[in-house]
């Protein structure tokens, strides 16, 4: 596909996207109050159990429609997710086999829960991290968090859990394509690992080793699990290869790869 198809395309699937989202966020602007209610409840808990004024600040007379209009979107992201994770597949995937295609559908499917799943296991170490972070506040202090601030430090902590759970989604989409192989994941498991650890701290403000660990396990073992969707995937394509006369994907020669001398 030349390079002005590939420049429509993604401007196909961007504008498919949007639009997608526009439909998650007007539907998330009615669902505004319970999850408003659900984002404060940690900030709540805390100052309840410090017996201290810790609370959320509106600052400005259209701050609490601003926040409405952020809430409303950020619910857009994550109920349109299965929409716009779908048209970053077909834009990556474009040329697959009729074959091929017909696992576009079993990876989007996959892709949304362990999204969502990424999403749920912020949520799940939200309350810790406020926690902490509220816990450097002086006793007989006043903490009053700015209420945008404090959405945006939730919204950068579940969509970055979110998405790094669609690694795995990525790395194969990425060997189907034939952009990169499963050896090349295999050489760089090591870094992935390293990442996926300091992603976990980083994102993970708690002084306890068990949460960060419990963070970097999934992401760890999703890596795995494509490394060997890929596996199996190069070796069927290896083995067509071979059937044609053609080099393999890690540049075996025919003879080579089956033993034999030229």
């Amino acid at each position: 596909m030349p390079l002005r198809a590939h420049l429509v395309e993604l401007r196909h699937r961007l504008f498919l996207a949007v639009l997608g989202l526009l439909v998650g966020a007007v539907i998330g602007w009615f669902l505004y109050t319970p999850v408003f209610e659900a984002l404060q409840q940690p900030v709540n808990d805390v100052a309840a159990e410090r017996g201290e004024l810790i609370t959320l600040n509106f600052a400005g007379l259209a701050t609490a429609l601003d926040m409405q209009v952020k809430v409303a979107f950020f619910l857009g992201v994550l109920i349109s997710s299965p929409w716009w994770i779908y048209q970053l597949w077909a834009f990556v995937t474009p040329g697959l086999t009729r074959k091929e295609r017909g696992y576009a559908y079993a990876f989007v499917g996959a892709a949304v829960p362990l999204f969502l799943a990424g999403a749920a296991l912020a949520w799940w170490a939200l309350p810790n991290a406020v926690r902490l972070l509220i816990d450097f506040t002086p006793q007989g202090a006043t903490n009053i968090t700015d209420a945008q601030t404090y959405l945006s430090f939730v919204m950068r902590l579940v969509l970055a859990f979110g998405l790094a759970f669609l690694l795995p989604v990525l790395m194969v989409a990425l060997n189907f394509a034939g952009l990169v192989s499963a050896g090349a994941w295999r050489r760089g498991w090591r870094w992935a690992i390293l990442v996926a650890f300091v992603f976990a701290a980083v994102m993970t403000p708690t002084p306890d080793a068990i949460t960060m660990i419990m963070v970097a396990l999934p992401i760890c073992g999703l890596y795995f699990v494509a490394l060997g969707v890929c596996a199996l995937h190069d070796r069927r394509v290896n083995k067509r290869r071979l059937a044609e006369g053609l080099p393999t994907l890690d540049g075996y020669l025919p003879d080579e790869a089956t033993g034999e001398t030229a």
